[in-house]
């Protein structure tokens, strides 16, 4: 019988910038205000199976893994021990979800830091950060004016009465002249958008503003994002702006779908939940959105994946009711979403972690990013408005992969 692997957690002292000590491209991240995880190396990758059961097998595939290894652990904390980071499809039926365990995991959080080994993680040389250069873009869909065409689409299925919202996307690709190197993405991202958690697993690369969900111990937390608008170009402006986001009547009801789905999810599994009266504003670096904090104490025990599985989808990415919305995005993108607006994040073996929805985001293979961004298209939706609200949210990625956010890419 195979010796189980030894997974050892020691703490170390402050290792400064997470993001700059991850050696090679194919590094793990989960950073926020310059505190989370990152990793290195594989001590085990599992590919989850779709289906509509997928969490928990997912579940009970990691407590397996994690049952089977001898832990020492001297820290004691969530994140601690071994970590699987994690990245779901947003529709389940689709393939590419995925969770690795890192076999070198380094995690910094409220002043203290500590490194875990998985197995007899050999040394791994760091290659240098490559930045992106010569980058062309290229629409992935037929172009806007047919993306208008599929909301215009979705707005007479609004019309007939099945469905409140749906949330359409629309991808880019980006070509670079040398393959691309996740770091250098991470680097700009975290430095840009510090408020965000910027995340990298298995090519999934981004910066959401929108926590899913957070587990530690017995204690949950969400942050439900919908409603947006672009940032203004001096105080008074961007005060305006977001005066007006506040009191518009169709973003105040798609951000009420999305909260009160969330509400309602985690009123099923939590004692003492407690949630904002009334959203606030989210500033971000490029745009500002609604939110609303939900908070709760688990009425048992249960992992974060288990509380993923009861949130996602949100109607903040896929729209209500979430079954013909769901069957309405596979009609009209039938290119598929991959992984973008699905949970990304960690877990550990106590059930502990924090998964946020995909945004923001990329898909990267070696030259090729495929970069993604969506609405939540509502009665009274205009699809030319819709259109500029996606330019404005690939600006993320585009600032990241190197291109300038004030050119429009070209067809």
């Amino acid at each position: 019988m195979a010796a189980p692997l030894i997974a050892r957690t020691v703490q170390i002292p402050d290792p400064g910038d997470l993001i700059a000590r991850i050696p090679i491209p194919s590094g793990l991240a989960w950073v926020r205000h310059g505190d989370g995880l990152v990793g290195w190396g594989e001590a085990a990758r599992v590919l989850v199976p779709p289906g509509a059961d997928r969490f928990a097998w997912a579940r009970d595939r990691l407590t397996d893994l994690f049952g089977r290894m001898a832990v020492e652990d001297g820290a004691g904390e969530p994140g601690s021990g071994p970590v699987a980071f994690c990245a779901f499809t947003f529709d389940p039926d689709a393939t590419g979800s995925i969770m690795i365990v890192p076999s070198t995991i380094l995690v910094r959080r409220s002043g203290r830091a500590w490194l875990t080994s998985v197995g007899t993680a050999a040394s791994i040389p760091a290659a240098p950060v490559r930045p992106p250069v010569g980058v062309t873009y290229e629409d992935d869909y037929s172009g806007a004016v047919d993306w208008m065409r599929s909301v215009e689409k979705a707005l007479a299925v609004l019309g007939g009465g099945r469905l409140d919202k749906v949330v359409l996307a629309r991808s880019l690709s980006a070509f670079a002249a040398e393959p691309l190197d996740p770091r250098a993405l991470l680097t700009r991202l975290a430095a840009r958008f510090p408020g965000c958690y910027t995340f990298a697993c298995d090519g999934l690369v981004g910066a959401t503003p929108e926590l899913l969900v957070r587990r530690t111990r017995d204690h949950v937390e969400s942050l439900v994002l919908a409603g947006s608008t672009r940032r203004g170009r001096d105080h008074e402006e961007d005060a305006a702006l977001a005066a007006a986001l506040v009191s518009s009547a169709k973003d105040r009801a798609e951000h009420a779908h999305a909260a009160d789905s969330v509400r309602a999810a985690l009123q099923e599994l939590c004692v003492d939940l407690r949630a904002d009266t009334e959203p606030h504003v989210l500033p971000l670096a490029n745009v500002q959105h609604l939110a609303t904090a939900v908070s709760g104490r688990l009425s048992a025990h249960r992992g974060v994946l288990d509380v993923a599985a009861a949130l996602h989808p949100t109607p903040a990415v896929c729209g209500t009711p979430p079954g013909p919305a769901m069957e309405l995005i596979r009609e009209l993108e039938p290119a598929g979403r991959e992984r973008y607006a699905g949970p990304v994040g960690w877990i550990d073996a106590a059930g502990n972690g924090e998964f946020g929805i995909a945004l923001r985001c990329a898909e990267v293979h070696d030259h090729r990013a495929r970069l993604y961004a969506g609405c939540g298209i509502v009665a009274g939706s205009d699809p030319a408005a819709e259109l500029a609200e996606t330019r404005l949210k690939f600006e993320a990625m585009q600032y990241a992969i190197g291109a300038d956010p004030r050119e429009e890419p070209h067809a």
